[in-house]
């Protein structure tokens, strides 16, 4: 088996607003969206300066609920930035909350938590220096005593 691409999908309440939520915030651009007679969009897909997140609605009669319907998020998207404070920034003008502040970690990156309108938590972070793997242990252990 060979595993050519791995993609994020997120079901949302509202695939749309999601959409436009995520134009604002990273500067997302709609690839497309397929959408029911009804108006639920059942698969929609943008562009994150290469990277495609795909979305769609809740179809609970599917078993598909989103994060708003459950109440919580199992995961957390990373968005790898150049500045992590300017992304934060803006992602929590376009409507985003604040989690964890933006600040310096043990492991060499400088980021911060938004949780979009729609539930789902973003790191979103830079790279400070290059910490190897023993050295990441270290602090991560000494972060405990």
């Amino acid at each position: 088996m060979t595993i050519r691409e791995i993609f994020p999908y997120l079901c949302v309440h509202d695939t749309a607003a999601a959409i436009a939520y995520y134009a604002a915030a990273f500067g997302a651009t709609e690839r497309f969206r397929l959408v029911e007679p009804s108006g639920r969009i059942g698969h929609a897909e943008i562009d994150l300066q290469g990277h495609v997140l795909m979305l769609c609605d809740a179809f609970p009669e599917y078993g598909i609920r989103s994060a708003a319907d459950i109440g919580a998020t199992a995961v957390t998207l990373h968005l790898h930035v150049d500045d992590a404070d300017a992304a934060v920034a803006r992602a929590l003008a376009a409507g985003g909350t604040l989690e964890r502040p933006v600040a310096d970690a043990f492991h060499g990156e400088r980021g911060g938590v938004v949780r979009c309108p729609f539930g789902h938590r973003w790191l979103i972070g830079h790279s400070i220096e290059d910490v190897e793997p023993a050295e990441m242990q270290r602090r991560y252990t000494a972060m405990f005593d």
